[in-house]
């Protein structure tokens, strides 16, 4: 009976990350808009699922700040300001900038081997993604480029954090770049070029890239203001 307990909780934490992931990817996508409202029973009537663990995902990804809870109409997508947006972007660069200082202090070894080849694979996909104008297949891209940078400092805290604020922006930005004209304008597409800084151990390079990256960001969200 004991064994049994145990395989359902975990076939429940797996459908439960299941639909958090699932979600995560409808918000990512514009299919759920910001303040988008909807309920446990919806989510499970949609996915066919019984409530329990679609209830945990939505708590999950409310804890990630993604959504809003509302213990009478249910949960709905969180609307981010440019205000916020700004904040993001602050504390990204914070979180970066700890990244660079640790390969200073271990050296461009700490980032090379099959570790380098992949990020440069996806920092490749996700700057061509970005000059085509292609949202989804760059988020995608984007998202594992930086997660696995991030995690040459063998710290998932710092990682799973970054991957969090990573989300949030683009939660943030997708709205707004669906109805871009100059679409490939306003992305950025600098992802090699972080690569080969970072590959090469040049870590002031490296952090130029990153803070022009900022920049083009914040100015994005001045014309978003304008």
């Amino acid at each position: 009976m004991r064994g049994t307990g145990s395989s359902t909780a975990v076939t429940r934490n797996t459908l439960r990350q299941q639909i958090a992931d699932a979600l995560r990817d409808e918000v990512l996508a514009g299919r759920l808009q910001p303040g988008q409202e909807f309920t446990v029973k919806q989510i499970a009537e949609q996915y066919g699922v019984s409530a329990t663990p679609v209830r945990e995902a939505l708590v999950d990804l409310s804890a990630q700040g993604l959504l809003d809870s509302d213990q009478h109409r249910g949960f709905k997508v969180h609307q981010f300001s440019v205000p916020d947006y700004r904040c993001m972007i602050e504390a990204r660069a914070m979180i970066t900038d700890g990244i660079f200082r640790h390969t200073i202090l271990h050296g461009p070894a700490s980032v090379q081997g099959q570790a380098l080849v992949s990020i440069r694979r996806r920092g490749e996909e996700a700057g061509r993604a970005a000059r085509c104008g292609d949202v989804d297949i760059l988020i995608g891209y984007d998202l594992r480029f930086w997660r696995e940078l991030a995690s040459v400092v063998a710290n998932r805290y710092i990682s799973d954090f970054l991957h969090r604020l990573r989300v949030q922006t683009w939660v943030f930005a997708v709205p707004y770049l669906r109805g871009d004209e100059n679409l490939s304008d306003s992305l950025w597409s600098g992802h090699g070029e972080l690569v080969e800084a970072v590959g090469a151990g040049d870590v002031e390079a490296a952090r130029a890239v990153v803070s022009a990256y900022n920049d083009h960001s914040l100015a994005w969200a001045d014309r978003l203001e304008r």
